[in-house]
C-alpha cells in the first residue's frame, strides 16, 4: 500500500488531506490517482463508498492554473445532492490551493451561479442538466476545460441523461483528460466510453460480499448534530463489555474518546499519531479488560485481533463498503455472537444504500433508546445479576443486616430503597431531551453534566413541589469557575470541556461537574490547576461568544441571575 505522498501529490495537498485525517489511499485512490496524473484517460469501475471522489479530485488539483480564472475541470454527477457534497469534498482538499469552486444544479437560483460564473471559478460540479442550460445561454465556456469526469456515469444514464452527457462532452476540447466511474458498465456507457475516451486504462474495483450470520446489524439515523449524544445514549443501553468504536479520521478518535470520558466511560485512542509503544500500551490494557471501549481509525485497527469484542460502533459509515466487512468481522468471533451497529446521518445514506445491496444479511433499522428505555434495562440487568448473587450464595452477613432492618421496614420498601442507592437515579424527565435541540440529559449522576432540568436554578419545579437544594461547594481537590455563557448562547458540556481541555491542556477526565444555566456556566478544574484554566481561557471564544472566567463565588448564582 503505497501513502499519498509516494502519489506525487503536492506539499499543499498532503498538508489539507492530513488535517481532514486521511492516512492512506484506498484501493481506488492508490490506481487513479497515479494514472490521472500522467494524463491518461481512466475507466474506473467502483462502488459509491470506496473513495471516488478523492481519486479523481486530488489529481485535478494538481493541474489547476491559479492564474486563469476560468473552468479548468468539469464534473458532472447525476444529482443535486451528491454534486454539493462533490464540491464540498473539492473544497476541503484545496484549502491551501486557493482554488474557486461552483456547485451547479436545479433547485436553485440561477442568478447566483451566474455570478459566482462571472467572477470566475476554476472547477465546476453540476448536474447534465443544469449544465446544458448554462451552455445554451451561454454563461459558461468550456474552452479551457483540461479534464471531464462522469461521476456515476451507470446513474446518470438511468436517469436519462445520455443525451445531455454526450452534448457536453462535444462541447469540450478533444484533447481533454476524462475519466469515468461507474458500479456498472451497461452497453450504452461503453459505447461512450468508445466514442469520447481515447486508450482509457481500466481500474476495477471489486465490493466484498457479506456474509456474516452470527452478527446482528443494526443502524440509528441520527442527525449530525446528535450523533455523539446518540452514540452516548445507545452505550448506556447497550452497555458492551468490550467495543471497538470507528470513527473516520484521527481527529474524531480523539474528540470522542476525550468526550466518552467525560460521561463517565472508560475508554482509548488509536490512531496513526501514536507511536508503535503507545499502541502496545493500548491495546495491553484493551485485551486486559481495562478499558470497555477502543476508539480507532481503520488504519489503526488493522491487524487487531482481539476475540471477546461484544460491539462494533460505526459513529461514521466507512467510504469503503469493504472495510464495512472487516469492521464488523470484529466481533462474533469464535462462534459467539456480536453486535454491529452504525449511526447513519442523512448524508451517509447513500453509503448505508451501497452496504446493504452489497450485503447477503440485512441491517435492521432501530429507534433510538429513550431514557426510560435505558433505565428498564439497567433494571433488568440488575435484576440478573441479583439472581446471579442469590445462586453463589455467601450472603449470611447481609441476610443478618435485612433482618435487623426488617424490624423496622418492609423487605418491600427495604429493597426498593436499595435499589435505588444501588442504581443511582434521578427521576425520568417527561420529555426526551434527544427530540429537543438541548443537549442530552444523563439519567444518572456523571462527572460531566448539565443541569438537571431545563429552567433557570430559582425557578423551582413545575410541579409545585420543593427540590433539594443544589449542592455548591466544589468537590475536594477541585476548585468551581465561573463562565459568563450558558444556554442561551447554546451552550453544551462538550463546548465547555473542549475550551478547557483545549486551551490549559488539561486532561478532560480530570474536569469535575459542571452546570449549565441560562446565562452562565459553574464547572470543577483541579484546584492547582484553577489559575491555569482562568489565564488560558482569556480571550477563547465558547459558541462565537468571547468569554471571562473568574472563580465562582457562593452568592454568584443569585448575582448572574437576570432581573425579575
Amino acid at each position: 500500500m503505497s501513502t499519498f505522498a509516494e502519489l506525487g501529490l503536492s506539499e499543499a495537498t498532503l498538508k489539507a488531506i492530513a488535517e481532514l485525517g486521511y492516512e492512506e489511499p484506498t484501493p481506488i485512490q492508490e490506481q487513479t490517482i497515479r494514472l490521472m496524473l500522467d494524463g491518461g484517460d481512466v475507466i474506473a469501475q467502483a462502488q459509491t463508498g470506496t473513495g471516488k471522489t478523492a481519486a479523481f479530485a486530488l489529481p485535478i488539483l494538481e493541474k489547476i492554473d491559479l492564474s486563469i480564472r476560468a473552468p479548468q475541470a468539469l464534473i458532472l454527477a447525476p444529482t443535486r445532492e451528491l454534486a454539493v457534497q462533490v464540491a464540498e469534498a473539492f473544497q476541503s482538499y484545496s484549502k491551501y490551493h486557493n482554488i474557486s469552486v461552483l456547485p451547479v444544479y436545479g433547485g436553485q437560483p440561477i442568478d447566483r451561479q451566474l455570478r459566482a460564473l462571472s467572477r470566475g471559478v476554476q472547477v465546476v460540479v453540476g448536474t447534465p442538466g443544469r449544465i446544458i442550460d448554462h451552455m445554451e445561454r451561454r454563461t459558461i465556456n468550456f474552452d479551457l476545460v483540461k479534464t471531464v469526469v462522469l461521476d456515476e456515469a451507470d446513474e446518470m444514464l438511468n436517469m436519462g441523461f445520455i443525451e445531455d452527457i454526450e452534448a457536453i462532452l462535444k462541447a469540450t476540447s478533444d484533447g481533454r483528460q476524462t475519466a469515468l466511474f461507474s458500479a456498472t458498465m451497461p452497453g450504452p456507457i461503453v459505447s461512450l466510453a468508445k466514442r469520447y475516451m481515447h486508450d482509457a486504462e481500466r481500474v476495477t474495483v471489486k465490493a466484498e460480499k457479506l456474509a456474516i450470520a452470527n452478527i446482528r446489524q443494526v443502524y440509528y439515523e441520527v442527525g449530525k448534530r446528535d450523533k455523539f449524544e446518540v452514540l452516548a445514549r445507545v452505550l448506556d443501553y447497550e452497555v458492551p463489555t468490550s467495543a471497538i468504536i470507528f470513527c473516520r479520521t484521527k481527529l474524531d478518535v480523539d474528540a470522542i474518546g476525550q468526550r466518552l470520558n467525560a460521561h463517565g466511560h472508560s475508554a482509548e485512542t488509536l490512531h496513526g499519531d501514536l507511536n508503535q509503544m503507545q499502541r502496545d500500551r493500548v491495546m495491553a490494557r484493551f485485551r486486559a479488560g481495562q478499558i470497555d471501549l477502543l476508539i480507532a481509525t481503520d488504519v489503526a485497527a488493522r491487524g487487531l485481533d482481539v476475540e471477546q469484542i461484544s460491539h462494533v460502533i460505526n459513529y461514521d459509515l466507512p467510504v469503503d463498503p469493504e472495510v464495512y466487512v472487516h469492521r464488523i468481522g470484529r466481533t462474533g468471533r469464535a462462534g459467539r455472537t456480536g453486535i454491529a451497529i452504525s449511526l447513519v446521518t442523512p448524508r451517509e445514506r447513500r453509503l448505508l444504500q451501497v452496504i446493504q445491496r452489497i450485503g447477503t444479511t440485512s441491517m435492521e433499522r432501530a429507534t433510538i433508546p429513550t431514557i426510560g428505555d435505558v433505565v428498564t434495562r439497567r433494571h433488568e440487568r440488575l435484576k440478573e445479576t441479583l439472581r446471579e448473587a442469590i445462586s453463589e450464595n455467601g450472603l449470611d452477613q447481609y441476610t443478618r443486616m435485612a433482618e435487623e432492618m426488617g424490624e423496622e421496614f418492609s423487605p418491600t420498601l427495604l429493597a426498593a430503597a436499595a435499589f435505588k442507592l444501588l442504581l443511582g437515579e434521578v427521576e425520568i424527565p417527561a420529555e426526551d431531551p434527544l427530540s429537543q435541540p438541548e443537549p442530552v440529559r444523563s439519567y444518572e449522576d456523571r462527572p460531566y453534566r448539565d443541569s438537571d432540568d431545563r429552567r433557570s436554578p430559582r425557578s423551582g419545579s413545575s410541579s409545585g413541589g420543593k427540590r433539594e437544594p443544589r449542592r455548591f461547594d466544589a468537590e475536594r481537590g477541585m476548585t468551581r469557575l465561573y463562565i459568563d455563557v450558558g444556554r442561551e448562547e447554546g451552550v453544551r458540556p462538550g463546548d465547555i470541556v473542549g475550551a478547557i481541555a483545549n486551551e490549559a491542556e488539561i486532561p478532560g477526565k480530570s474536569i469535575g461537574a459542571i452546570e449549565i444555566f441560562d446565562r452562565f456556566t459553574l464547572v470543577d478544574v483541579p484546584s492547582n490547576e484553577s489559575e491555569k484554566v482562568i489565564t488560558s481561557l482569556k480571550g477563547v471564544r465558547i459558541r462565537n461568544q468571547p468569554v471571562r472566567v473568574t472563580l465562582a463565588k457562593p452568592d454568584r448564582r443569585k448575582v448572574a441571575q437576570p432581573e425579575q
